[in-house]
């Protein structure tokens, strides 16, 4: 019966079940972002209270079995020990990196970098496992808005190194060639704290 309805193209749905297909869904940025950057892989832990965050990141530490991080941000490293775990600034070592972003890009679920976190090293020579600290300000709908957004915030020294990391599965392949030579997957947690 399927096979005719195919050549003859018959349809059992009505049609305000068919108009209903065709409409398209609004998210809000941050259901958007987090919809997208979940269909990726990434992993995602929602915080209202600075303590949450302790409680997520010593649970991430504690599950991993990681006894040491890579940190560069001061505000990271007070943080860190706080949940009594060794950091290290060298960004060369294979130790998970702990650190910030510029922006949660909603539209593709991409997480925006810049040398201010990179400093003039590549996301693909960096370690597989990323730790992000965020806030829900820096959600923006787009990577342009991104950049505007880089742009207006850091007016006086605009950072370089502006990458992003695309995939949240290691050994993701991708058919971009674009992309050739410079793999962006990570294992990627993201601690997003809600400041708005």
């Amino acid at each position: 019966m399927s096979f005719f309805k195919k050549v003859f193209n018959l349809s059992s749905e009505k049609p305000q079940e068919k108009e209903a297909k065709k409409q398209e869904v609004h998210l809000s940025l941050d259901d958007a972002f987090v919809h997208n950057f979940l269909e990726k892989g990434g992993k995602f832990l929602y915080c209202t209270k600075k303590e949450e965050i302790l409680i997520h990141l010593k649970n991430i530490i504690s599950e991993n079995q990681w006894d040491e991080l890579i940190c560069t941000n001061p505000e990271l490293i007070a943080l860190s020990k706080s949940v009594a775990i060794k950091t290290n600034g060298n960004l060369k070592q294979d130790a998970p990196f702990f650190t910030t972003c510029e922006h949660l890009i909603a539209d593709n679920g991409d997480i925006l970098f810049s040398s201010n976190q990179l400093q003039s090293e590549r996301i693909a020579s960096l370690s597989d496992h990323f730790i992000v600290y965020a806030t829900t300000s820096q959600l923006v709908k787009n990577t342009g808005e991104g950049l505007t957004g880089i742009k207006t915030n850091c007016k006086k020294n605009i950072p370089t190194n502006i990458s992003s990391v695309k995939n949240y599965t290691l050994n993701k392949n991708e058919d971009n060639f674009l992309n050739y030579g410079n793999n962006s997957s990570k294992d990627l947690y993201l601690l997003l704290y809600e400041d708005l």
